[in-house]
């Protein structure tokens, strides 16, 4: 009795606890994530009522507190981190292309620090790639624990990142749909489950410790008025343009901050310009969202009565001022990340896409007397810009409906969100986060044949049981060594090694036996050179494009001149279907 349930019990263990091992250490990932969001979110806040608490009646101290700011989170990256944090989502992207989903173990903490520091100080950029990039490495660490494989690493990594937005946001559906459709990771229905037991735990545990504090607060006064779409076309028009601003800007400004050689010329210079650009424009400071609050419950006039330009009551200056807003935020958040300040992009974008959303109704009220509801297109405005600047139409939706409980927008929503994402594409085929890799050629999680090939090298491939016929043997030589090959294919190798033609059995079949050929005919004779080789250093897309230019079944590998071997395009593509399979599931 006692043996049959003890049989039973640990049959049920097994099943219950092991086969179902991916499922625990999701819901453990949604815990720490979630967590990690919370300290991430409690920090900012702490650092920002402490500092504007003490300091507040004091504008000057706008200027020189985000300085303050990047210059201590430079200090503890340089003599405490010893790594580039970067920009999150883009490492994350990067550690799935080139380093099979494993994220180096400091990024489980050091991203929360740092950007506690520089988005509490005033940097003026998001938390959100932090939090993302804290979350993967929880993931992609507890896989490297347990010792799972590449397929599973990334089913957890995409879990801490799910679960990351969803805490920060109180946002589940948004969380899944970013690992979805910004990471692209090629996921089976099963291995969703995972990212949904993730991002509902970090949603869940967000929504008991902050309720709704975590939500920008939005009351749906205005409902959807059919009348208004097209309106709501040209604002998905005017943001697909100003998210191809805020990207070549922001890639620009970048660029030119990375060429000053000293780290800390470019402290300095970027982060004065943040402190004039904040103490000139104080909606800049931080991430943000109190701005996109002030809009959404119609005090978007007092963006203006905080700056500098106070006092002026002028509808058309008003509008000019909401594109300063929107032509400034994208200068500062790139000179709060240039300067070596840690953050994302996820606020600017939000705050940006709030402002355009608002400029847009307040100018045709303006100009046409119409009465367009300037809240529902501020958020209507924040999903079109992510769409644009992240390449998500998805995630600008959920992210948008989700965080502001705007669901009755969700048919203007998707109106924008899509002509904004299909405007951009005709400027920029990659997204913010997918050209820095792309032009590196390091972008694989958007084209799965890339992946592939990118795990493969030609060192594993390359066939050496091939006979070598040196160049002086006679066609009778040639006939001896044939006989001992199994292959109808001869590399002619001098002494010193190197490759000096080739030979195929049907090049030489109508001279092969004629015996009175075989002391006048030299192999050096009828050789020839292959346009098409391959070099060890090649990789696996190279060699790819030669197969497919040349028609060849065979190419030889050559290092500096030296023959080392042959690749196959069958021994190619028997790899190419091992890999496939170990990708995709296992």
């Amino acid at each position: 009795m006692f043996r049959i349930i003890e049989r039973d019990w640990n049959s049920f263990r097994i099943h219950f606890f092991v086969h179902n091992k991916i499922y625990w250490l999701s819901f453990i990932i949604g815990i720490l994530s979630g967590c990690a969001s919370l300290i991430l979110k409690n920090l900012i806040q702490f650092f920002k009522e402490f500092l504007m608490g003490d300091f507040g009646t004091e504008k000057y101290l706008l200027f020189i507190l985000p300085l303050a700011g990047i210059i201590i989170t430079v200090l503890i990256v340089r003599f405490f981190i010893k790594d580039d944090l970067g920009h999150g989502v883009t490492l994350v992207l990067s550690a799935i292309s080139n380093k099979k989903g494993r994220i180096r173990k400091h990024h489980t903490f050091s991203s929360v620090i740092t950007s506690a520091i520089t988005i509490g100080f005033g940097g003026s950029v998001g938390s959100e790639a932090p939090a993302v990039i804290t979350g993967s490495s929880i993931g992609s660490n507890i896989a490297r624990m347990f010792h799972l494989n590449y397929y599973d690493t990334l089913i957890l990594l995409g879990c801490g990142a799910s679960g990351a937005i969803s805490g920060i946001f109180m946002a589940p559906l948004a969380g899944i749909v970013f690992t979805l459709e910004v990471l692209m990771l090629d996921l089976t229905m099963s291995s969703l489950i995972p990212i949904l037991i993730s991002s509902i735990t970090a949603a869940v545990l967000t929504t008991l410790f902050m309720g709704n504090a975590v939500m920008l607060q939005f009351h749906i006064v205005n409902l959807f008025d059919y009348t208004n779409i097209p309106f709501y076309i040209i604002l998905g028009i005017f943001s697909g343009f100003v998210s191809l601003y805020f990207t070549r800007m922001s890639m620009w400004l970048e660029s030119k901050m990375k060429a000053i050689k000293s780290q800390w010329q470019r402290i300095l210079l970027g982060g004065l310009l943040l402190g004039l650009l904040i103490f000139l424009f104080p909606s800049l400071w931080g991430e943000g969202y109190s701005s996109i609050i002030d809009v959404f419950n119609g005090h978007g006039a007092s963006l203006l009565s905080n700056s500098a330009f106070a006092g002026i009551n002028n509808p058309w200056f008003f509008s000019i001022f909401l594109l300063l807003l929107i032509f400034f935020k994208v200068i500062a958040m790139t000179a709060t990340c240039g300067s070596g300040g840690v953050g994302g992009i996820f606020a600017p974008s939000l705050f940006v896409g709030a402002i355009t959303g608002y400029f847009v109704a307040f100018l045709s009220n303006t100009i046409l007397d119409t009465n367009l509801p300037v809240d529902n297109f501020a958020v209507v405005g924040m999903g079109a810009m992510m769409a644009g600047v992240m390449h998500a139409p998805l995630l600008g939706i959920f992210l948008s409906v989700e965080i502001t409980g705007g669901y009755q927008l969700l048919f203007p929503l998707i109106i924008s969100s899509l002509i904004s994402y299909i405007t951009i594409i005709q400027f920029e085929t990659h997204s913010i986060y997918t050209k820095r890799l792309a032009l590196n050629g390091d972008l694989i999680t958007h084209h799965k044949d890339n992946a592939i090939l990118h795990f493969m090298k030609v060192g594993g491939l390359i066939d050496t049981n091939f006979q070598i016929v040196p160049p002086e043997a006679s066609l009778g030589d040639l006939t001896k060594i044939i006989i001992k090959s199994k292959r109808d294919l001869f590399p002619v190798v001098d002494a010193d090694g190197s490759l000096k033609g080739m030979l195929k059995m049907t090049d030489i079949r109508d001279i092969i036996f004629r015996h009175e050929l075989y002391d006048k005919v030299f192999v050096k004779d009828i050789m020839y050179m292959p346009e098409y080789y391959i070099s060890p250093h090649d990789s696996m897309r190279e060699v790819a494009a030669k197969f497919e230019s040349s028609n060849h079944y065979n190419l030889a590998v050559i290092d500096d001149g030296k023959y080392v071997g042959f690749i196959s395009r069958a021994r190619v593509f028997s790899f190419y279907r091992k890999e496939m399979r170990s990708i995709s599931h296992d």
